[in-house]
């Protein structure tokens, strides 16, 4: 079994792992994490690698479950986050082919981080031709609970791609900005599937 965080676009090494897991669980009753992929995705850019964080509003106490951390509308950025990836992504083979997949939902206003990044995420499942159903905890998941593979304290930017390389080794694919940037590993899934298409 395999314990996930929810996720905004989640980086390739998780849809990898989900890829080869029979089973997922994702926790939504872990406390909200900061600067982690919970709310934040990186994407390639011309100057390399950019993080997109979604605004969220947590309560003064800081120990807010994921299923309750609500989406802020500070700063406009569903607008900006849809620009930035039209501005990496345009000139990528893939991006005008999938785009209309991911435009509504940065139209769409959605009240809790959880609801946003499970829409995204069954889009890009859904785009990888995967049929895995991850399924909800009802309640908040232990670390000694007997399982595969626990994702939640190893996904994060902090910790890098290098945290589980015996369940993912990064490898190199076309990516529009490498001439400047050299190849950029384990960036948001959408970066892989915008650059990639089908294979």
């Amino acid at each position: 079994m395999l314990i996930v965080p929810s996720a905004y676009l989640a980086p390739i090494s998780y849809n990898a792992l989900l890829y080869a897991a029979r089973e997922a669980v994702e926790d939504r009753h872990e406390h909200f994490v900061k600067q982690t992929y919970r709310n934040r995705c990186c994407i390639a850019t011309p100057g390399g690698v950019q993080a997109l964080t979604i605004p969220v509003v947590r309560d003064n106490a800081g120990h807010t479950a994921m299923k309750d951390i609500r989406i802020s509308d500070h700063g406009n950025w569903r607008h900006l986050h849809w620009q930035a990836l039209v501005s990496a992504y345009d000139n990528s083979p893939y991006f005008m082919y999938y785009a209309d997949d991911f435009r509504p939902l940065y139209e769409q206003k959605f009240t809790y981080l959880v609801d946003f990044n499970a829409a995204l995420q069954h889009t890009v499942l859904s785009l990888l031709s995967l049929d895995l159903p991850i399924r909800q905890a009802e309640a908040y998941v232990s670390p000694t609970t007997a399982c595969v593979c626990d994702l939640r304290p190893l996904l994060s930017p902090k910790v890098g791609p290098e945290a589980d390389t015996a369940a993912f080794s990064p490898r190199a694919y076309y990516q529009v900005f490498a001439e400047r940037t050299g190849f950029l590993p384990n960036l948001s899934i959408v970066d892989l599937l915008f650059n990639m298409g089908p294979e």
